[in-house]
C-alpha cells in the first residue's frame, strides 16, 4: 500500500479581482510531496512563492484547484477546521521570524505545546534550544538575542510540535550570508532527525539545491 503523500497540490490557481481586471498570480500548479521529502520553490521577487506556500498551507483559499494536507482536503474545510489541521501537522519558519516580544527564548519556543496543555513542554522546549545552540540563551527576551540567534528560536519553535511538514518561508532573507549558512544547516539537520517533509520558499539556487527537488515559478507559472 502506497503511503499517503503529505502534500498534494493539484491545478493550484489563484486570481485576484483589481481594478485594472483580473491578476492571475498562479496559474495551474500541480506536485506532491512524500512524507519525509524536501522541496523548494525558487523563484524571482513577484513570483508567486509566497502565495503558492500559504495556499498549501491552508492559509488561503485557492480560486481552483486543490490541496490535500496530510490527506486532508482543505478545500472542504473552514478556517477553524483548517487552522486544526495545521496545528496538528505544520511548522512554519518565516522571514521576519515572528517571536512575541515580552516572551523569553523558551517561553516563545514553548507557546505551541502551552496552547494545547502538554506539561512536556519546558523539557522538549530547553532540549530543542540546546540543539540550536542556545542553551545559554533560554531566558533572553528577542531584543536580547541577534538576528541568527531569533531564527534559531523561531526553529525550535517551529518543530515543537513535531510537526510532519514544516513551510519555511525564505528563513535567511534578513541574515547576512554566514548566518544564513548556519540557520540552513541547522533546519535541514533538525528536519532529518524528525522526519519532517520540507517546503522552503528562496530565491537562491545554492539553498534550493540542498533539497530533494525545486519547483521554478515565474510569473506564477512552473518552469
Amino acid at each position: 500500500m502506497t503511503a499517503i503523500p503529505i502534500l498534494d497540490v493539484q491545478r493550484l490557481t489563484k486570481t485576484y479581482r483589481t481594478g485594472a481586471g483580473e491578476l492571475n498570480v498562479l496559474k495551474e500548479i500541480s506536485f506532491s510531496l512524500p512524507q519525509g521529502a524536501t522541496c523548494a520553490i525558487l523563484g524571482p521577487s513577484g513570483s508567486g512563492k509566497t502565495t503558492l506556500l500559504g495556499l498549501c498551507a491552508g492559509l488561503d483559499r485557492p480560486t481552483s484547484g486543490s490541496v490535500l494536507l496530510n490527506g486532508d482536503p482543505l478545500a472542504d474545510m473552514d478556517e477553524d477546521e483548517r487552522a486544526r489541521v495545521r496545528n496538528q501537522h505544520v511548522g512554519f519558519v518565516f522571514q521576519n521570524f515572528q517571536l512575541i516580544p515580552t516572551l523569553t527564548a523558551l517561553e516563545n519556543v514553548t507557546v505551541p505545546m502551552e496552547l494545547r496543555g502538554d506539561r512536556a513542554a519546558r523539557a522538549l522546549g530547553l532540549e530543542l534550544l540546546q540543539r540550536v545552540g542556545l542553551g545559554d540563551r533560554v531566558a533572553h527576551y528577542p531584543t536580547q538575542l541577534s538576528g541568527g540567534e531569533q531564527q534559531r528560536v523561531a526553529l525550535a519553535r517551529a518543530f515543537i510540535n513535531r510537526p510532519k511538514i514544516l513551510f519555511a518561508d525564505e528563513p535567511t532573507g534578513n541574515l547576512d550570508a554566514e548566518t544564513s549558512s548556519g540557520i540552513i544547516d541547522i533546519m535541514m539537520e533538525l528536519n532529518r532527525s524528525a522526519g519532517t517533509a520540507l517546503v522552503l520558499v528562496t530565491h537562491d539556487p545554492d539553498v534550493a539545491g540542498l533539497t530533494g527537488r525545486t519547483i521554478r515559478l515565474r510569473s506564477g507559472e512552473a518552469v
